[in-house]
């Protein structure tokens, strides 16, 4: 009996990593082509090479892990199972002594794995893959977009000049009608070259553009640097040949210091989470004591009860009232206001303050729990996968991907709500991080009960009688 057993474990095992890793890489690029459609804006027209390309897609591809996993565990989950249920293997199993749970053990043992795998990703190769991906990204989207000049319109993306050609030749390097605003200076349009012709060329380092006028003109008014109206005349200079050359290094990939991103919730593991929590709970628990501290002086306070006993019962003697200077009234009044109003504001910024500080520390503690949230959802959407392709067996790309589908977004959006809500506050962090895993764990292990049981939970037949049945009995 062993012999069948291995082989059915063999069989299980290998219909389940084709689809798992053909299912894992269409999530994956669904989810790339979902980012360069976000950011297609920020990348097309800035001239960058297929290398600063490929960086950011690999890295971008390695933060979407997260998301594309759960799923592709749960539709090759439900394709492998529904296969299975389709052409009679597990009928034929059951028949032989193996019941469903025996025949999910070596998935399960694999879905283990994957979680382990996926704890350890999301702690060591996420937070340098999300370091990488978000500098990246940040050059990427302060770069100057790449040079080009069209014909008739003024061009002010090189620094200091305004360029203006009035057509290109078809030999891609031949222009005509060219006029050039010097604004070097900071002093405004006081030169202008203008010439008939020239010719465009960058050079191989495309670190410089060099422009070769003919037969023009320079026009530069004479100003002092008072900006002064002076009386001396217009300075005309006119050439047979020129060559300006412009510097083109601002439009290179200028990279950004890393170190400015690395203290982000996102970029840490989960000792750093751990060290950053602990800091931010120490930070706000000294500025609670700071705050009741420093209001001790607006204040004052009997520090023996029975003194106010002593003089509330004690007798006064009756001295005439004199009446108070209406000065020394209107200055104690201004006095207390101006004292009252700085308290307000002192505690108005302290309020701020404590604020700010426990959104960062919320954000850092929801950074910590979804380390541990990845693993937990692939281990628990395995266990609705499989005994949900038991139930419909169907296998294929069709009824499995649209179920999948319809469950991936059911426990994405409660993550996603979950994930909000405890941000805003409205509910603990441990809830609103845990509460998708709470709603898919009676679920799963409902779908395992129904399906060990040989439940009709998607047959419509069964529905159909039952209804029938139902109604029959109504009439009756």
């Amino acid at each position: 009996m062993k012999l069948p057993v291995k082989k059915l474990t063999s069989l299980v095992l290998t219909s389940f990593i084709g689809p798992f890793i053909m299912t894992f890489f269409i999530a994956l690029f669904v989810l790339l082509m979902q980012f360069l459609w976000k950011y297609i804006d920020d990348l097309v027209g800035k001239g960058l090479d297929w290398w600063t390309i490929t960086k950011l897609l690999s890295y971008t591809s390695t933060t979407l892990v997260p998301l594309a996993l759960p799923l592709a565990i749960l539709l090759s989950s439900i394709m492998t199972f529904g296969n299975l249920a389709e052409h009679y293997e597990i009928v034929a199993a059951k028949s032989a002594g193996i019941s469903l749970q025996r025949l999910m053990r070596p998935l399960i043992v694999v879905a283990i794995c994957i979680s382990v795998g996926a704890f350890f990703f999301s702690n060591y190769v996420l937070p340098y893959s999300n370091l990488k991906m978000g500098s990246l990204l940040y050059d990427v989207r302060q770069q100057k977009p790449a040079l080009f000049i069209k014909e008739g319109i003024f061009y002010n993306g090189i620094d200091g000049y305004s360029i203006k050609i009035g057509k290109k030749l078809s030999d891609g390097k031949s222009i005509r009608n060219i006029m050039i605003y010097d604004h070097t200076n900071n002093m405004g349009n006081h030169k202008v070259v203008v010439a008939d012709s020239g010719s465009m060329v960058m050079t191989d380092d495309k670190r410089y553009l060099i422009l070769t006028l003919f037969n023009g003109h320079s026009y530069e008014e004479q100003q002092n640097r008072r900006r002064n109206y002076d009386t001396r005349p217009l300075l005309r200079t006119t050439f047979q040949s020129e060559i300006i050359r412009f510097d083109l290094s601002s439009f290179e990939l200028n990279r950004t210091n890393e170190d400015l991103f690395k203290d982000n919730y996102q970029m840490l593991n989960i000792y750093q989470l751990n060290a950053m929590i602990d800091t931010f709970q120490m930070q706000m628990n000294m500025r609670k004591y700071r705050f009741q501290k420093d209001l001790i002086p607006y204040y004052q306070f009997l520090k023996d009860s029975s003194l106010m006993a002593a003089a509330s019962s004690a007798t006064v003697a009756k001295w005439p009232i004199l009446k108070s200077d209406s000065k020394k009234a209107s200055l104690l009044f201004e006095t207390a206001t101006a004292q009252a109003r700085t308290l307000k504001s002192y505690i108005e910024s302290t309020k701020d303050d404590l604020a700010s500080r426990n959104r960062a520390y919320i954000k850092y503690n929801i950074e910590w729990h979804r380390k541990f949230t990845l693993s937990i959802a692939c281990l628990l959407l395995f266990l609705i996968g499989a005994p949900l392709g038991a139930i419909i067996r169907k296998g294929g790309l069709g009824l499995p991907i649209v179920i999948s589908i319809a469950f991936f977004l059911c426990y994405h959006i409660i993550s996603i709500t979950g994930e909000k809500f405890a941000k805003e506050g409205v509910i603990s962090v441990e809830r609103g991080m845990w509460q998708s895993s709470i709603v898919l764990l009676p679920i799963g292990l409902f779908l395992v009960y129904k399906a060990t049981h040989d439940s009709a939970l998607f047959d419509m037949d069964a529905y159909k009688s039952f209804f029938r049945k139902l109604f029959r009995r109504k009439v009756s």
